[in-house]
């Protein structure tokens, strides 16, 4: 029974319109192979930042809100860390929440979408994609990662029809160069299935995180962009027709 599957849960919490339509409950589970400097959750890297638990308590815990987030026009939320680290667990999250009548987001960077297969995107409705840089060379540096993997799930996902929300995070000195962005815009805009890119503004609020890890954080000196270049971002976007915010 999928509900029994184990894994690992950093922690949960209730949001509004930002992590998916309507009032959500976000499963954050532990665990993620990418190391991006601008990581405001230092404290999910490690699978054993989490805690041993079953699908089946999480789902239970759900349960309980189902009414509330189902009135508020919400559902679940699987995010991370990177929820395709464990692969079955989100898998048995998402298929336990359409069970229960819910709408299903996955959140992810999209590193290992190879693991997500059939079933599990067969009980999502929707995943925000984070598309951190276009150049390879650049996405390497900022993320430690490679570009090409999240390239190719995207186009599985627009090949399946799945519903789309991009996000950008918005670096000054780092994402902000008009070929990164027109780079993402572009890709997004072919897809035919992105419903709308979120550009979402650098901030260092998860500082406090790194000095408690003893984890240098690189970004400590990077200001938060001003509304002048989160507009000319955004309009860049909105310039090969895609809705942003």
């Amino acid at each position: 029974m999928n509900a029994v599957v184990p894994g690992r849960l950093h922690s949960w919490d209730l949001s509004t319109g930002v992590d998916g339509p309507g009032t959500r409950f976000v499963a954050f589970l532990a665990g993620c192979p990418l190391r991006c400097l601008y990581c405001q959750n230092p404290d999910t890297w490690h699978m054993r930042d989490g805690d041993r638990t079953t699908a089946a308590d999480v789902l239970g815990t759900v349960e309980g809100f189902a009414g509330f987030v189902r009135a508020a026009g919400g559902g679940l939320t699987v995010s991370g860390g990177e929820p395709l680290l464990q692969p079955a667990f989100t898998r048995a999250l998402l298929t336990g929440a359409k069970e229960l009548g819910l709408h299903t987001a996955l959140d992810t960077s999209g590193a290992l979408g190879a693991r997500a297969d059939d079933a599990l995107l067969e009980a999502t409705d929707l995943v925000l994609l984070d598309i951190k840089s276009w150049d390879p060379a650049h996405y390497r540096r900022l993320t430690g990662g490679e570009i090409a993997p999240t390239l190719a799930f995207a186009r599985r996902l627009s090949g399946r029809g799945t519903a789309v929300w991009v996000r950008y995070v918005l670096v000054p000195g780092l994402t902000d160069e008009p070929v990164d962005v027109d780079g993402v815009a572009g890709f997004a805009a072919g897809l035919g299935n992105v419903e709308r890119v979120d550009v979402l503004p650098f901030h260092r609020l998860g500082a406090a995180k790194y000095d408690r890890l003893g984890i240098p954080f690189a970004l400590r000196d990077t200001p938060a962009p001003d509304a002048g270049l989160v507009e000319r971002v955004r309009d860049r976007f909105r310039g090969t027709g895609l809705v942003v915010y």
